[in-house]
């Protein structure tokens, strides 16, 4: 007998296989089935996605809601607010001290210590900024000296260091009748000299050479309080408007 090859038969169109095969197949979304039987709603998604999506209203700046300097109180710091001055020591300034070292300022010379109190935004208060103040009674000429001056980063630009330190030197001439007030500053720290020079009216004394731990150098600043008054009272004789001469007075203590 002769051997034919054998031809593979194809299967059935209706079979088992070709039913899979049809399961396997992606079906259409029902939406786009809908728009292809009817002409009307295709034309209508096609102008849907035409149209740009809503946009946000656009805020301003200044309606966002941010501190200011009419929501920030000034006033002299009690034991209860040196937890807070250290929490906000240890947020702004890599100088950080103990507990006992605020406790013993807050001790000896408690009307130099002042701080600013603003609203939590829970009903509350807290301490977005202070100044740690002492008497120097070391030297022949007692002194004031700013020993801290930090403030939180979210009430910066408002004036309240300016404040702080108006506070205490009101404080060093009104309760110790200090001569003049000093403070040590980093030499890269540019926006706390332009405060002391061109603000405050603090003079650079010296450089002190690895002043802080890491051996950056320190500027040794000063502010006579009485320098003033000295020049209002020099241009007294000089035909000078005696109302300007008791303006430039109060600025010499309050300043």
């Amino acid at each position: 007998p002769h051997c034919f090859p054998r031809v593979p038969r194809s299967p059935a169109p209706f079979g088992p296989r070709s039913q899979l095969a049809l399961r396997k197949q992606p079906r259409a979304p029902s939406g786009v089935v809908r728009a292809l039987a009817n002409p009307e709603a295709r034309r209508g998604s096609r102008r849907e996605r035409r149209r740009s999506p809503p946009t946000r209203p656009r805020v301003s700046r200044t309606s966002r809601s941010s501190p200011t300097s009419s929501m920030v109180c000034i006033r002299p710091a009690t034991l209860e607010d040196v937890w807070e001055m250290q929490h906000c020591n240890l947020m702004c300034l890599p100088e950080n001290y103990q507990m006992k070292y605020y406790l013993y300022h807050s001790l000896s010379w408690p009307q130099l210590l002042h701080v600013a109190e603003s609203a939590d935004g829970k009903g509350g208060k807290k301490i977005v900024g202070y100044v740690l103040a002492k008497l120097d009674e070391e030297s022949e000429d007692a002194h004031g000296h700013i020993t801290s001056l930090a403030v939180l980063r979210t009430h910066r630009k408002l004036g309240i260091a300016a404040k702080l330190m108006r506070a205490a030197h009101d404080a060093m001439c009104g309760v110790y009748d200090a001569k003049y007030c000093s403070l040590h500053v980093r030499v890269s720290n540019a926006a706390a000299i332009h405060l002391y020079v061109d603000i405050l009216g603090y003079e650079k004394k010296d450089v002190e050479k690895k002043y802080y731990a890491d051996g950056e150098d320190a500027h040794d600043m000063r502010k006579t309080f009485a320098r003033l008054a000295e020049e209002a009272e020099k241009n007294q004789d000089a035909n000078v408007d005696s109302a300007l001469v008791e303006e430039l007075k109060l600025l010499s203590v309050v300043g």
